[in-house]
């Protein structure tokens, strides 16, 4: 079951030239959050998990016609900025994926902890501010490699859904299965620690579990690879999903137009993709990194954009995509974020962009 794209793209990137140029200048707004009505939004539009959809499984074809409602579409070479660059998470090596809770003002990144083998499924997950100021972290044990977070927001802090029970393949670890916990500060967390919750997709062949929330819809997105090999999106209901149910409202395979995979996430009916890979001799500035737009209900590749964001930054890794809403009160005020690895090898930094327009 060997991976491809961004599950293999860490180990050798770390030998890549740093590469420098003129530096971009952006701004981030804050506005005020609403809690009760954030969280009265990512229960989710209930008539969503009452339309039929299909059932997952090893090798089925994508849905004829799938339900997910009309949302507005980010413009990926529209107007957007830069929320931090050059931050140090809880650990040195690549930040792999990262996550929002617009309700509590935070964010959550991921990343496998510095002196482990990547084999051993061991992350770090640290809790940040909005300007990127380390309010916690928490150690992982036996989970995978980190390659996506989902973060529920709950009352003062949130849950978080990650891959688990990795398995071991070639000198990396694959999430097996994907779970959720509450995030506690200055923790470690077993992947046999009963406080964890652990869910299974059923499919006959599938692996390389990861996921996602899409919070103001009130989604949940699991990427997995199927009995084709090829890497797959399936939305849920969140709170149908957490009842048991196992109906996907949409199911699309991942563009083949993509280079190597680096993040992802949804907002309403749209799958958003970042491919790309780090500076060097045979990528110079201003380097590979693209972002992608698909239909859900379509599985129609709608949007493709070369970006040059940060392209000042030393290294240059494209990491992870996730949405973060500046009021909750409104799906317009909704960003999309994507992350680059910077730095040296041994102290990798994090930088994080965002789009806010929308076509």
């Amino acid at each position: 079951m060997m991976e491809t794209g961004k599950e293999k793209e860490e180990r050798a990137s770390d030998a890549n030239a740093n590469i420098s140029a003129e530096q971009e200048s952006a701004s981030l707004s804050d506005k005020s959050f609403s809690r009760r009505k954030f969280l009265m939004l990512s229960g989710g539009i209930a008539a969503a998990a009452m339309f039929p959809g299909i059932a997952l499984g090893g090798g089925r074809s994508r849905a004829a016609a799938a339900v997910l409602p009309d949302s507005p579409r980010f413009s990926l070479s529209g107007s957007g900025g830069e929320m931090f660059r050059d931050v140090s998470l809880g650990s040195a090596t690549v930040m792999q994926s990262f996550g929002f809770d617009s309700v509590n003002n935070a964010l959550y990144t991921v990343q496998i902890t510095y002196g482990s083998p990547s084999s051993s499924g061991d992350l770090t997950v640290t809790k940040l501010s909005m300007t990127g100021t380390i309010l916690g972290q928490m150690a992982l044990k036996g989970f995978g490699h980190g390659v996506s977070i989902g973060v529920e927001p709950s009352g003062t802090s949130a849950y978080l859904w990650t891959e688990t029970d990795g398995v071991i393949d070639g000198a990396d670890s694959w999430g097996s299965k994907i779970c959720r916990f509450p995030f506690a500060n200055g923790t470690t967390l077993y992947n046999t620690n009963p406080s964890l919750t652990k869910y299974t997709v059923p499919g006959t062949g599938n692996y390389s579990y990861t996921c996602n929330i899409d919070n103001y819809h009130g989604n949940l997105i699991v990427r997995y690879r199927d009995a084709t090999t090829n890497p797959r999106f399936d939305v849920y209901n969140l709170q149908a999903f957490k009842a048991g149910g196992r109906t996907a409202i949409a199911s699309v395979y991942q563009p083949a137009t993509l280079g190597v995979f680096q993040g992802y996430c949804v907002y309403g009916k749209y799958l958003y993709l970042l491919d790309g890979t780090a500076y060097s001799t045979s990528n110079p500035s201003p380097g590979n990194t693209y972002l992608t737009t698909v239909d859900l209900n379509t599985g129609t590749q709608v949007d493709r954009f070369h970006t040059q964001a940060g392209v000042s930054l030393a290294y240059r890794e494209p990491e992870g995509m996730a949405i973060s809403l500046t009021n909750p009160n409104d799906e317009s005020t909704g960003r999309l974020s994507f992350g680059f690895a910077s730095g040296a090898a041994g102290s990798r930094k994090a930088t994080i962009f965002y789009k806010n327009s929308f076509l």
